[in-house]
């Protein structure tokens, strides 16, 4: 077994992104169906770590530095939120939380029902719905503890992550060419160029250049440095309570807080241009990180039946983004790019929304209310309904403990 260490997962976090920076350059498939780059590179990566495995060589990442890259990433969303702009998103945020909400309810109707018809316990249809899907790793390990605990499901909790694991990853696949298939419909004769030309923003194209300085640079990164201080303090506090939140949700909140106040003051206007660049820089790393860290012979464990209720969550995702998600909210490009976005959080995480966003933009134009919508959804609400959704149907009958 070789184990890197902090400075060796950080080389091999950045090699992963200039691979995937050269794949998706090089490789017609993955440009044309906009697959991220940090997905890209970081999939070759762990592919090549499980045919090692096969060999009996294991390689192991030092992950320390993920959090804080996470918690880095959403301090620069809350950074980049101020007022004006989340008063303007008001009600498309509404909107976009109803086919949130909707995806939920069908994605736990779905395990569920195909568990039941594949002869599983249909708690393992719940942990293969939205609790590993929408929620990830973390809500899934702690729903996978609560299954064990409580309602005696053998490997709940290595269910949990490997179905998490399932969905992160094609979360980062599916959103690319689903937007790809959207934008082919609301391109005008003259191409998306007819549209009146849009001015991107921070996190739309992250391959753009920006002008900076060392000192407005320093100053960003102290702001960043800030919210993450003060939101870890928060989380703290809230801990235990009835307002419990996720620490990034915490850091988010505070990042906006910052921006808005010190802007109403008149002490200090963020650069965004600032903030963009350690947001993204911070989201590459994270995913790179995560990705080239997954544990594929996980997925290689799953049961047949497992993985035939994922598959078909994956398809739904797909046409739920299509035919719900896209139309509600306009059946335009915008609407494109929020159906990219849904398709990466509703199997897998925030970052990996935004980075299907980011790949969708970079190639065809910004979309601003896209940027602004999904991490809005993803950080402060995504938790909250779920935890609701999934309450809900553990009081059916079905799931009584005797």
């Amino acid at each position: 077994m070789f184990q890197l260490d902090f400075y060796g997962t950080l080389v091999a976090a950045s090699l992963v992104l200039l691979l995937g920076r050269e794949l998706v350059t090089r490789v017609g498939f993955l440009r044309a169906y906009n697959i991220p780059e940090p997905v890209a590179g970081g999939l070759v990566v762990a592919l090549v770590l499980l045919a090692l495995r096969g060999l009996e060589v294991e390689v192991r990442f030092d992950t320390s530095l993920q959090t804080p890259l996470m918690l880095a990433f959403f301090a620069t969303i809350g950074l980049s939120a101020d007022f004006a702009s989340l008063k303007k998103g008001g009600r498309v945020v509404g909107i976009f939380l109803l086919a949130v909400v909707g995806l939920l309810v069908v994605q736990n109707a779905m395990g569920i029902g195909l568990a039941k018809a594949l002869g599983l316990d249909p708690l393992m249809g719940l942990l293969t719905g939205s609790i590993t899907l929408a929620g990830g790793h973390g809500t899934g390990a702690a729903w996978g503890t609560v299954f064990s605990e409580k309602f005696g499901l053998a490997s709940a909790s290595e269910l949990a992550m490997a179905s998490a694991t399932f969905g992160l990853v094609l979360g980062g696949l599916i959103g690319g060419p689903v937007a790809r298939l959207l934008i082919k419909r609301v391109q005008s004769p003259g191409g998306l160029e007819s549209e009146k030309p849009r001015i991107p923003k921070g996190f739309e194209q992250p391959n753009k250049e920006r002008s900076i300085t060392p000192f407005s640079f320093i100053e960003t990164l102290a702001l960043i440095a800030v919210s993450l201080l003060a939101g870890t303090l928060l989380n703290g506090q809230l801990h235990d309570t009835a307002f419990e939140l996720p620490t990034f949700v915490c850091v988010l909140f505070v990042g906006v807080v910052l921006r808005n106040g010190l802007s109403a003051l008149g002490l200090y206007q963020v650069f965004e241009r600032e903030v963009s660049v350690l947001g993204n820089v911070s989201l590459s790393l994270f995913l790179a990180i995560a990705l080239m860290s997954l544990k594929l012979w996980d997925l290689a464990s799953l049961a047949l039946p497992i993985f035939i209720i994922l598959a078909a969550q994956t398809l739904v995702m797909a046409l739920f983004a299509i035919f719900v998600t896209f139309r509600i909210m306009g059946s335009h490009y915008d609407a494109a790019v929020l159906a990219a976005g849904h398709c990466g959080f509703g199997l897998g995480a925030t970052p990996t929304a935004i980075a299907n966003m980011q790949a969708v933009t970079q190639r065809y134009g910004p979309s601003q209310i896209a940027f602004l919508v999904v991490p809005m959804v993803g950080a402060f609400f995504i938790d909250i309904i779920n935890v609701i959704v999934i309450k809900l149907y553990l009081a059916l009958p079905l799931f009584a403990v005797a």
